[in-house]
């Protein structure tokens, strides 16, 4: 009997049918990129991930992809691990408002995750596109390290709507500038320095902010516009979360927290993303940039225990087949481990950790054996063979691994040879 024509293992196959792409120009030709049209297809949502922030050939390779699925395919808007809050005004940036020079007050206080260079291209291609590519963020304000950035203009709106509500705004404003920093990695642990009256007051007034946003919507509407208080109203629901992941942080950290408790920053990422569809209009068409394991379809387990519902899942499980991961991943390298550092500017030190071989089981290892250099993988095609091979059970996450059935997470993985921590960060 003849032996079978097809190959039994995940590396085998992945050796004949991931597809070589040809560099990580930016500015280059877009050509090698076509297997990725078959790959989107009609989704609504494709999202591009990275197993590390501050990772120069991730982002490098992000850039390209959102050409390719602006230029290419008809996408119209950018949506970025950024705060939902703050997105707004890089998105007037980007359709042209103000100077070029603007851009880096605008980013002064972020956390440098990649989205500096997408918005410069947008801004030269908006300037001369028929149809503008919009940005949107989705995140809670600040990755978690103040509630201001989404308050403050809530402030601003309940001035103008109902002033009777300030001083509650402006009570819960005073308690959460108490311990604001530029992240959740510094502004937790100040979280949990605070009294816990204060930390119960904080939630509190918030919880009363969003009932009563929601208990009198026609009186908002009646004394401004819909969209005014649409936005309005996902600026309180993102301090709301964000304040819910302070004492999920604190649980995880104290080894009292419940399981899967800090979702709540996914789950409100993926109703932005959803919100953003529907605000944006019908046609819309979003490249949803973040990390792998905010992305992925599957729950985030470490050493076997559920650590997470991602943003993936949700979208997934309410869009089908109109939503696309597409992960990033490397074979060699260098990835960059956030360490908590409360004197480090953002909460952490970033240290440019030196990758070890990749872990069996590993989709790194399947496309170490399968000897590839930098290349895509369409997933499906595998799923669809009766070969006995499950696939990877394990992806990167900076030094560490996913437990994950690889397969069922994600719909494509493009590798790089190898990665580089960032010029700016080391």
């Amino acid at each position: 009997m003849p032996a079978p024509s097809s190959p039994t293992s995940f590396a085998d196959w992945l050796g004949g049918d991931a597809v070589p792409l040809t560099h990580l120009d930016p500015e280059a030709p877009l050509d090698d990129l076509e297997p990725l049209r078959g790959i989107v297809g009609d989704a609504r949502v494709v999202a591009v991930g990275e197993n590390s922030h501050f990772i120069t050939e991730f982002s490098l390779m992000r850039q390209r992809i959102l050409r390719f699925l602006a230029e290419r395919c008809g996408f119209t808007v950018l949506a970025f691990e950024y705060g939902f809050s703050e997105g707004f005004p890089l998105d007037d940036w980007a359709q042209g408002k103000g100077t070029d020079d603007d851009l880096s007050a605008l980013l002064a206080e972020a956390i440098p995750v990649g989205v500096e260079e997408p918005l410069r291209w947008m801004r030269r291609h908006n300037a001369t596109a028929e149809a503008p590519v919009r940005f949107a963020g989705i995140d809670i304000p600040a990755a978690g390290g103040s509630l201001l950035p989404a308050l403050t203009p809530v402030a601003a709106y309940l001035r103008q709507v109902d002033p009777e509500m300030l001083p509650v705004i402006q009570e819960a404003m005073r308690i959460a500038g108490s311990f604001a920093g530029a992240s959740a990695a510094a502004a937790a642990p100040a979280w949990t320095r605070l009294a816990a009256a204060e930390q119960d007051a904080l939630s509190a007034l918030l919880m009363r902010v969003l009932i009563r946003f929601r208990a009198v919507a026609p009186l908002y509407l009646s004394r401004g516009d819909q969209h005014s208080y649409d936005v309005a109203l996902r600026r309180v629901e993102a301090a709301c979360h964000a304040d819910y992941g302070f004492r999920a942080m604190a649980g995880l950290y104290a080894g009292s927290g419940l399981t899967a408790d800090t979702s709540a920053r996914d789950v409100y990422m993926a109703g932005s993303v959803r919100w953003h569809l529907e605000h944006f209009g019908p046609g819309t068409r979003i490249v949803l940039a973040a990390h792998n394991a905010h992305i992925q379809k599957t729950p985030v387990s470490f050493n076997g225990q559920l650590t997470g519902l991602p943003m993936g899942q949700h979208l997934h499980d309410a869009m089908g087949d109109d939503y696309v991961a597409l992960a990033l991943t490397s074979v060699t390298g260098h990835t960059a481990d956030m360490r908590p550092d409360e004197n480090a500017r953002f909460g952490f030190a970033v240290d440019a950790t030196a990758l070890r071989p990749p872990e069996p089981g590993s989709v790194e290892a399947a496309f170490a054996e399968a000897g590839l250099g930098l290349s895509i993988a369409d997933l499906s095609r595998f799923r669809t063979r009766d070969s006995g091979d499950h696939g990877p059970g394990r992806v990167r996450i900076q030094s560490a691994y996913v437990e994950t059935p690889v397969l069922d997470a994600f719909d494509a993985v493009i590798s790089t040879p190898t990665s580089t921590v960032a010029d700016y960060l080391r």
